[in-house]
């Protein structure tokens, strides 16, 4: 992606784009350094839960309600 991003798929998924390629850990790395970031948490508040190696990722996101993670996130609540 030309920048990051994010997006709510239909299936209530969210869809995030990141500029860092998916080679070596950079892109995990990438997403939780991007969710630390804008939801003002450190990186140990964000887990990569499943799908290290894969497209499609669960990631648990503690010290945080959802409904502030919608709301940082810019997000329409589905």
């Amino acid at each position: 992606a030309s920048k990051n991003g994010v997006s709510r798929m239909e299936d209530g998924s969210l869809k995030i784009r990141l500029t860092a390629p998916p080679v070596d850990g950079a892109a995990n790395e990438a997403l939780v350094k991007f969710l630390s970031e804008t939801l003002s948490i450190s990186k140990s508040q964000v887990e990569i839960v499943s799908g290290l190696t894969g497209r499609q990722k669960i990631v648990r996101v503690s010290g945080i309600s959802e409904v502030d993670v919608i709301r940082l996130l810019n997000i329409s609540h589905q």
